[in-house]
């Protein structure tokens, strides 16, 4: 796959994730689909060198992700990161680089970071050419925890670039994630269950669909209560929205009103 005719662009539009920021970025060039920052998006990150049993979950944890339509973002770094990217698949997945967009770092994921400039999206707050100097990364680290509604980490050691990370998800409150390690075994995420920081996955299925679900009802009261605004007949709202209006009213949100749904607020 050859990608040098790829240009690249600067966005030219606001991002709201980007509000949780210290300050929010004065440039962001990229490469690729930028319609994947209007879907739903949950960070991963990790160690560059993770066992056998973070390697499988990161996986399925990314790729049933996907399947619930969710963009895994990263940083595209080895390990924990490239797998992610993967399990997602190159065309669910924004990568965050730490250099300029012409330098595909590390090389060993050059080929990764060619499929998601064709299929995903890569970011990047460095101007082409830029090289990678430690500097660099604790910058897109940043990045990358502020396009996800959460943070997963699925594997860290106690003094770790994956918990400078953890740092900006907590001073930005976004909920953090943590795959269940044993003893001695990502002792960075072992901490953060000790400290409550974090909540562990014991079991991905039901974590997905808690994660889906819960949005999902969000939207369906809310679609609801925007219904109700056009006051509706009871005998209407109970044929499209049976058990919000059952909810609503108990929660005084709406009343019933010579047989029309008042919306109250």
């Amino acid at each position: 796959m050859k990608n040098t005719l790829l240009e690249i662009n600067t966005i030219d539009f606001h991002i709201k994730e980007l509000d949780a920021m210290k300050k929010y970025p004065k440039e962001i060039f990229f490469i690729g689909d930028t319609k994947l920052l209007n879907k739903r998006k949950v960070s991963i990150v990790g160690t560059r060198k993770p066992n056998q049993y973070t390697k499988q979950f990161t996986h399925e944890l990314a790729k049933k992700l996907s399947l619930n339509n969710i963009i895994v973002v990263s940083g595209a770094a080895m390990g924990v990161d490239a797998i992610a990217h993967n399990g997602a698949g190159t065309n669910n997945t924004i990568a965050v680089a730490g250099t300029g967009l012409d330098i595909r770092y590390p090389s060993i994921n050059k080929n990764l970071i060619e499929s998601i400039e064709n299929e995903g999206l890569i970011l990047s707050q460095f101007k082409p050419s830029t090289p990678s100097t430690r500097y660099n990364f604790p910058i897109r680290n940043e990045l990358v925890v502020a396009l996800g509604e959460i943070l997963i980490v699925t594997q860290a050691d106690l003094k770790s670039g994956t918990m400078r990370s953890v740092e900006y998800a907590l001073k930005m409150q976004k909920p953090i994630f943590v795959l269940a390690h044993r003893l001695n075994e990502s002792e960075g995420t072992n901490k953060l269950l000790q400290e409550n920081k974090a909540t562990a996955i014991y079991n991905i299925d039901e974590f997905i669909n808690n994660f889906v679900g819960y949005q999902n009802n969000i939207k369906h009261t809310d679609s609801f209560l925007e219904y109700c605004k056009s006051n509706p007949t009871y005998d209407e709202a109970m044929d499209k929205y049976p058990s919000e209006v059952f909810e609503n009213e108990l929660n005084g949100s709406i009343k019933i009103e010579n047989g029309k749904i008042i919306y109250l607020g």
